[in-house]
């Protein structure tokens, strides 16, 4: 399957998250069904594999969200370049996001929005964050967990691209606290978060 669609750019991505910062981090068939249903526009999909990957990209096109694919998560495919050039060409999909500077810059040159996740466990993952930016060149990073403001504080001076805090985020102080914190937008597979 070949589809003619233009992906969001990542200029309209963060217009569309500076007038709603609450990203649907959807982890299954169910949350997916809800997100559906919800006002949210801009989806993070979780899960997936070869075989509905690009009928689930649909299902969300098709209700009007933006969407950007995990491709680390998606079963059946290899963590290489290929992948994203599948998805850019076999799916609607807006983006890529992934924990693997290669396929970032993948997504770039596919023409998608390209956010690098980034698991911060301790200050030596910290420390290598501005270095890993730099090679992979993302339009956005995810910090995990999320619900750290004041490390998104210091990140703010590391790195010139938008953060978006995910991971832990259970609740409207969590929200505020991470946009205070300088983050331009939150994600979070909590459906009581995609409710305010």
């Amino acid at each position: 399957m070949t589809t003619a669609h233009t992906p969001t750019s990542a200029a309209v991505l963060f217009d569309l998250l500076a007038d709603d910062p609450v990203v649907a981090s959807v982890k299954d068939p169910g949350s997916l069904d809800a997100v559906l249903a919800s006002d949210r526009g801009v989806v993070f999909l979780l899960y997936g594999s070869v075989l509905d990957v690009a009928d689930t990209v649909e299902r969300c096109k098709a209700t009007g969200k933006t969407v950007l694919v995990d491709v680390d998560l998606l079963d059946g495919f290899a963590a290489r370049e290929v992948v994203v050039t599948w998805l850019a060409a076999n799916t609607r999909a807006d983006g890529v996001l992934s924990t693997k500077a290669n396929l970032v810059r993948a997504a770039k040159r596919a023409g998608l929005v390209a956010v690098h996740r980034f698991f911060l466990v301790d200050s030596f993952s910290y420390h290598q964050l501005a270095r890993v930016v730099a090679q992979s060149q993302p339009d956005a990073v995810e910090i995990l967990p999320g619900c750290v403001p004041r490390v998104l504080t210091w990140l703010r001076d590391d790195v010139d691209v938008p953060i978006v805090a995910g991971g832990l985020v259970c609740d409207k102080a969590d929200v505020v606290a991470a946009l205070g914190a300088g983050a331009v937008a939150v994600a979070s597979s909590n459906r009581d978060v995609w409710g305010m």
